[in-house]
Formats: C-alpha cells, structure tokens, sequence
C-alpha cells in the first residue's frame, strides 16, 4: 500500500542532520489482517549540496527506524590526521556501521598501530610501541593507558585464546571507537586547535597597542 512517512537522521553521505525528502511514494507491507508492519522506500537529503539517497524500513506500528542505507557512520573530525591513521580508523568506523564488530576492533588495533608508526614509537611489540609513544606525544595519561586497553581489545578479536573482554559487540565497540577519536584529538588536533587559538589572542594584543 502507498504510504508517505518522515525519515529524520543523519545523513550518511554529507552529516548533515534533517528530515529526509520523497523520491517517490513509500511502500506499506501488511501482515493478513491488513495492518501496516513496515513501512519502507528511498528517500533523499534536505542539504541542497547533497541530496545523497536512503533507503529506509520503518516499523509500522511504532515508527521507529529499524535500517538505513548507506548505513549510518560515526561522526569524527578528519582535520590535520595524517592520510594512513585516518584510512584505518575511517575502516573501522565503516565495519562497525555495518555491525561487523571484530573487524571493526581489528582496525582500531590498526589505527594505533599507524599512530605509533607516524610518531616514532619504538618497540618490539605494540604494547611496547605504545608505552614509547606515551614519551613522544603530550596527551592525558588517562588516554596513553586506555590505548592498551584497545591493544587488548584487537588482541580478542585476532586470537580466539585471548579473553580479556567478555565480548565484542555494539557497545564495546562503540565506547572504544568514542575513545579512539578522543587520542586522535589529543595526538593531532588539539595543537592546531591552540595554535588558532594563540593566533586571536595576538591579534587581540596587536589591536590592544595600537
């Protein structure tokens, strides 16, 4: 049955968040009493500069939004993170998107890897890799520590004998993906962030002697 319905989300082309526009009519599936279980169909962004498609499947009867696709990603700032670090984490965040959860902890590990590989850490190992980076970047001991609670994280998902974490799913896989764009910052962006900031406050000091 024909139908229209909203699809507010974030696009998965452009960021933008917003209510999505037809493309054509929705289509209704109805189970055999001829109630509406889901509803489904294209739709396209509202941003004029994208106007990207989805494909949505809503559930009839509650109207939550059960899929999408593209599907969604998680939102990170890629300004100043070098092109090898940000292909890895950028593939992680693609394979948890589409629930593949170990893959996505495997690029993590991959991610810190290319970290330590960019900042000359040395080590053996990647546990000693990043106890070498810890002495070569100024970021939080809070975050150096939770790197190799990451480390751990891609060692379950490479070796079924290693157990440190009772699984790896959406939620352990979302918090460390949170985590991972917090070291991203502080290796990479948080300096340039006070280098803008230095640069207003000259140009304030400047205006203020003249």
């Amino acid at each position: 049955m024909p139908t229209n319905t909203n699809v507010a989300t974030r696009c998965p082309h452009c960021g933008h968040y917003g209510t999505f526009e037809n493309v054509s009519q929705d289509i209704g599936v109805q189970d055999g009493t001829g109630r509406t279980i889901y509803t489904l169909g294209l739709k396209k962004c509202p941003n004029a500069n994208c106007q990207g498609n989805l494909f949505f499947i809503k559930d009839g009867t509650a109207g939550k939004l059960l899929q999408i696709y593209p599907p969604e990603t998680v939102p990170f700032d890629t300004e100043n993170i070098p092109q090898k670090v940000l292909n890895a984490f950028q593939e992680s965040i693609n394979c948890h998107s589409n629930s593949c959860y170990i893959a996505s902890a495997l690029m993590i590990r991959k991610t810190l890897e290319e970290i330590c590989l960019d900042r000359g850490a040395n080590g053996k190992v990647l546990k000693d890799r990043l106890k070498s980076l810890g002495s070569k970047i100024l970021i939080p001991k809070e975050l150096i520590d939770g790197m190799d609670d990451l480390r751990l994280l891609g060692n379950d998902a490479a070796h079924v004998e290693a157990q440190t974490f009772n699984e790896i799913g959406k939620e352990e896989i979302e918090v460390s993906l949170e985590f991972t764009k917090e070291i991203l910052k502080g290796v990479y962006q948080y300096e340039k962030l006070l280098e803008k900031l230095k640069g207003l406050k000259d140009k304030k000091e400047n205006i203020n002697e003249a």
